[in-house]
Parts: C-alpha cells; sequence; structure tokens
C-alpha cells in the first residue's frame, strides 16, 4: 500500500470514476478465487442501467483506499439506503423497533452487491503485508462516512467467513444465516452424484427429471459469445413475470442484461428451456473460479418439475462439466435439500450508531446464532446422501 501514513480514503458516487483495472486488481486478486459479482463490470452495470441509483434507493457511495500516489489500494462497494429491499439479510424488524423507540432508521448503509444474495469479500483488499492495515482503513472510513451522514447503521452481508472473524474482532455485531449449496466430490457425470443419495432420492430426482422434460421440453445452455439480445429478450420476459408476482417491481431493468452480456458474457450461463421453437422458461447463472452461482428464474409456461431442473439439476450438470466445486442456489428454500444441496452458513457484521439499540441488538444476535446453528444442524440430518445400510439397495436399482 506504500506509506500507510499517506494513505487516504474517498467515496465515489459513481463507478464510472474508477479505472476498471484498478477496481478489477482488488476485487479479484490472482489468489482469491474468481467472483464475478465483485467485478466492475458488474456493479457499473447496475448503475448505468438504473438499476441500483439514489433513485431506486441504492445510492453508490463506494470507497476507494489510496496510496501516497494515488494508486488504489484497496475498495469496499458501499450504498446509501433508505429502504431494505433487495438485501436477503433481513432487518425489517430492527427498522421497527428503532423507529417505535422514535429514532430513524434510514437512512442506513449497506456494503454489498445489489439484489445478490452471494458470499464475497467485501473489504476489497489484495493480500500482503499491510492488508490488515488497508482493511482497518476502510472499516473506519465506512463507520466515519455513517457518523458524518447521520446514518443508523453499517450493514456488510455475505461476507467470507475469514472477514466476519476479522470484523468481529473489530467490534462489529455478527449475524448468521444459512442457505443450500451442492458440493461436488469429484463426480464425472450426474449418475455419480445419484448413486450418493438414498434409493428413495434417487428415485425421485429420476422421475422429477423425466417428467420436468415431457412435452416435448428441450434445455439449452447458452454462454459466452452465444448470448443474443434474443436470449436476453425471453429472459427479461420471464424475469419481468415471475419478479412481478413475488417482488411486485422487479429490481433489475432490460438494459442491464444488455450491458452485462456486452462486457461479461464469458461470466454468464443462461439455462433455458424450450417447447415448440419458443422460449418458455430460463435460469440466469453467473460462473466462478469454483462456482456456479444461479441467480434468477422466470417461465411463461407452467410444468411440473420445470424450476427444478432448470435451477437445480441443470446446474449440477454444468458444474461436474466444467469441474466447478459447488453450486450455490440463491436464497432461501427448504425444497433444495431434497435435490442434493446442503445447508451452508452465511455471514454478516453491523455497526449500530446508538449504543442502547446495538446492544439490545447484539444480544438478539446472540440467540439468533444458537438457533441458525441448531438449524443448520437439524437440517442436514434430512441431507439426501444415502447411509452405509443403503449401499445393498443402491447394487439393486438400475443405473
Amino acid at each position: 500500500m506504500g506509506d500507510a501514513e499517506q494513505a487516504i480514503i474517498r467515496a465515489v458516487n459513481s463507478l464510472s470514476e474508477v479505472d476498471p483495472a484498478a477496481w478489477d486488481a482488488c476485487a479479484n486478486p490472482p489468489d482469491e478465487p474468481y467472483n464475478p459479482f465483485l467485478r466492475h463490470a458488474f456493479l457499473s452495470a447496475l448503475e448505468e442501467s438504473g438499476s441500483a441509483t439514489r433513485a431506486t434507493g441504492w445510492m453508490p457511495y463506494h470507497l476507494l483506499l489510496e496510496d501516497g500516489a494515488g494508486n488504489m489500494a484497496g475498495a469496499m462497494p458501499m450504498y446509501l439506503k433508505s429502504h431494505s429491499r433487495g438485501e436477503y439479510v433481513f432487518d425489517y424488524g430492527w427498522a421497527d423497533a428503532f423507529e417505535r423507540a422514535g429514532g430513524s432508521y434510514y437512512p442506513k448503509l449497506q456494503v454489498s452487491i445489489p439484489f445478490t444474495p452471494v458470499t464475497g469479500r467485501r473489504l476489497l483488499v489484495p493480500p500482503g503485508p499491510t492488508m490488515n492495515a488497508a482493511r482497518d482503513a476502510l472499516i473506519a472510513g465506512g463507520i466515519e462516512i455513517g457518523n458524518r451522514l447521520g446514518t443508523s447503521s453499517l450493514h456488510m452481508t455475505f461476507l467470507t467467513e475469514e472477514e466476519w472473524d476479522y470484523l468481529g474482532e473489530r467490534g462489529l455485531l455478527q449475524r448468521t444465516d444459512q442457505q443450500f449449496h451442492w458440493h461436488n466430490r469429484g463426480y464425472e457425470g450426474f449418475s455419480d452424484f445419484l448413486a450418493e443419495l438414498s434409493s428413495r432420492k434417487r428415485k425421485n430426482i429420476r422421475k422429477e427429471r423425466e417428467r420436468a422434460l415431457e412435452n416435448g421440453i428441450e434445455i439449452e445452455w447458452v454462454t459466452g459469445s452465444d448470448l443474443t439480445e434474443d436470449h436476453w429478450d425471453a429472459f427479461y420476459m420471464f424475469y419481468m413475470d415471475t419478479g412481478a408476482r413475488k417482488w411486485g417491481s422487479p429490481y433489475l431493468t432490460r438494459s442491464f442484461f444488455s450491458i452485462v452480456n456486452e462486457r461479461m458474457p464469458e461470466d454468464i450461463l443462461l439455462i433455458m428451456a424450450k417447447r415448440d421453437d419458443r422460449y418458455i422458461a430460463g435460469a440466469l447463472n453467473l460462473i466462478g473460479s469454483d462456482a456456479l452461482y444461479g441467480r434468477n428464474w422466470g417461465a411463461v409456461e407452467h410444468h411440473p418439475f420445470l424450476h427444478f431442473e432448470c435451477c437445480y439439476y441443470q446446474a449440477i450438470d454444468f458444474a461436474i462439466d466444467r469441474g466447478l466445486k459447488r453450486v450455490e442456489a440463491g436464497a432461501q428454500g427448504e425444497h433444495k435439500l431434497a435435490r442434493g444441496y446442503v445447508p451452508s452458513r452465511t455471514h454478516s457484521a453491523h455497526w449500530i450508531a446508538n449504543e442502547s439499540f446495538r446492544n439490545a441488538v447484539g444480544e438478539y444476535l446472540e440467540r439468533e446464532r444458537q438457533y441458525v446453528e441448531h438449524d443448520i444442524e437439524t437440517l442436514g440430518e434430512y441431507a439426501p446422501f444415502r447411509h452405509d445400510n443403503d449401499a445393498m439397495q443402491r447394487e439393486e436399482d438400475d443405473f
């Protein structure tokens, strides 16, 4: 980082003010797993498309750490927020309690990837001897801006576990939750994965996959230079239909998909379902160096189990084909457990300005973490993987 005493922190309200190569060097250094959501291309697409802007309640307030020579030594994707939508770490109860006590919960600061419940680094500092000093500077900078703007709090969501530990040591409140992830155990094909499941679960998945493709439905993987605006027109129709029913107002604009397609098509996988030469459903995924990240799904026709096929089973097929270590299938959904996706802990850290409220939330989080651990342990007992006494039944099954 150079001379730490000469390093400065500054905030920018648009990534258009930041050199993409400099940002990406901090966001995805060579020694870290590649995460496409941290790319300048992805985050700037959210801003330029009107998806994450002041008007939508996501005002960019990104922190940059620069050394004495003006070189970027670290960054933190941060937003000034006027609501809690699109975060997937829910604090509505906190907001209600604080405002009933006479406080103003909004605005608040959010360190995250908008609309994206995907774990990744949030303190974007390359490894090196000054790494912790740079991270401390970013943390202090975020809190200083929070105090200066009069915000109630700062929330850092979907952190890596290492960052979560680090922030806890520096006094931030620690929170956990869980998602469902599929893990690749070196499978050479989907049948190898099925072989590790109990007989009943194995048969159920086979039936679901067969039912999903009834009525002449075909599945396509579309990525890289094969992606066209026609694909995005179709997918956006699916996205709007599903989003309008789930949230009332979908987060992403049509132009967002065109921008990311232009800038990072190699990181995108569309799993599209077609019937009678017409696309009827699709799932959007992003591709990391060791994981496939499922993000959005939509359909204009209902077919039994097609959602499971496109979002879960085809994702597993793709991960095995590409040698990826896991599939992260997004937030919530205990139905994923029966399909080989197991509970995985997620992490967030929180700074709250008001001491009394901070203490109350801290006590709540202690109890919540215990509940989350119990939930993960209990759900894990229902994982579909076979026990040793299922081996004989496995041999009797027709693969």
